[in-house]
């Protein structure tokens, strides 16, 4: 082989491996969002107030959440749904057994004004993992979607808009047919629904400036996201890109947050380990809004997930963000 046959074999190999780098570092992160309209939700008031009064709440008042603590998780779940009541949701329980135990998902609707239209879902679940507070874990999560509720404009939406509390998301029954999410999935798909797109909010409060507070799965990974935990991030499995783009789309409207996607194949399992796994064994679009977890707190399924750990600020930007999603949903 001649030097001037070798270079071009090593330039042309250079190059696409260069260029197969690109393309799975756009597979991963993405995908790309170009543009997104800005909106203006300033006359949206977001109370940090009530989402850590919300969260301490669901810290003291209501723990330990575990699946066994059912009449804990049944104080919750009335109380969510007063919340969700007096925020002008309709709101019905959703009662399961699994066993000899009773749950319930807590359904709150705000009608849009055409039916046919496949709905949104924005859902958390507000059982705990043991005897743990979990404040992160998921209390963020309820409190989020509360201050949502509350803050929902009263125009009435072009679809059917579901906030749902979730119960038993948590291990043992995680992964099964025994999941809150499930159970209300399910009941979508035997009344013909539609689903536009699914939200599951699990994990929304933990946010670092400092540097290295953010960890990546893989090693390689880190030259494509921040390395500090300032970010909000929209993860699912490799076929949600489109729902992945238009949920990060509506988040990045508002300008109101640092937004950041991952999506991987579904055997991956962190990019499932939420309840939007339970509608994607339906068929249904799904993605999770998270903090990344574990990836970024070190308090996950401790006793130290507790209120104190929180940033309020930042999930109250959060707030504001997902009525660029909800907005998103209704204007297509």
């Amino acid at each position: 082989m001649t030097w001037g046959l070798l270079l071009r074999v090593l330039f042309f190999s250079a190059v696409g491996l260069a260029l197969a780098a690109s393309l799975t570092a756009i597979v991963v992160t993405g995908p790309v969002v170009v543009r997104a309209a800005a909106l203006d939700f300033s006359r949206i008031r977001v109370s940090r107030e009530r989402l850590r009064a919300d969260v301490e709440r669901l810290c003291s008042e209501f723990t330990p959440r575990s699946y066994l603590d059912t009449e804990n998780l049944d104080r919750a779940a009335e109380w969510i749904a007063g919340e969700l009541g007096a925020a002008g949701f309709e709101v019905s329980a959703q009662a399961y057994r699994v066993g000899a135990l009773g749950y319930r998902n807590v359904v709150a609707l705000r009608r849009g004004s055409d039916p046919g239209k496949g709905v949104v879902v924005v859902g958390a679940h507000y059982d705990a993992y043991g005897q743990f507070p979990g404040a992160d874990d998921n209390a963020s999560g309820v409190a989020v979607l509360l201050e949502l509720a509350r803050t929902h404009p009263a125009a009435r939406p072009p679809r059917d808009h579901y906030l749902v509390a979730f119960s038993t998301e948590e291990p043992p029954l995680f992964g099964g047919d025994s999941m809150g999410s499930y159970i209300f999935a399910q009941s979508l798909l035997s009344r013909g629904r539609a689903v536009d797109r699914m939200v599951a909010l699990d994990m929304v409060g933990y946010f670092s400036d400092a540097p290295r507070s953010q960890s990546l799965p893989l090693r390689l990974l880190q030259p494509l996201y921040p390395d500090r935990g300032d970010f909000i991030a929209v993860v699912g499995d490799l076929r949600s890109g489109r729902s992945i783009g238009r949920i990060k789309r509506g988040l990045i409207a508002t300008g109101s947050i640092p937004v950041h996607s991952f999506r991987a194949p579904a055997a991956l399992a962190p990019v499932l380990w939420s309840d939007h796994l339970s509608f994607r064994r339906l068929g249904f679009p799904g993605v999770q809004v998270t903090d990344t977890a574990f990836m970024r707190y070190s308090r996950y399924h401790t006793a130290g997930d507790t209120p104190d750990q929180l940033d309020y600020e930042r999930m109250a930007r959060l707030v504001e963000a997902l009525h660029g999603v909800l907005w998103e949903a209704g204007d297509d």
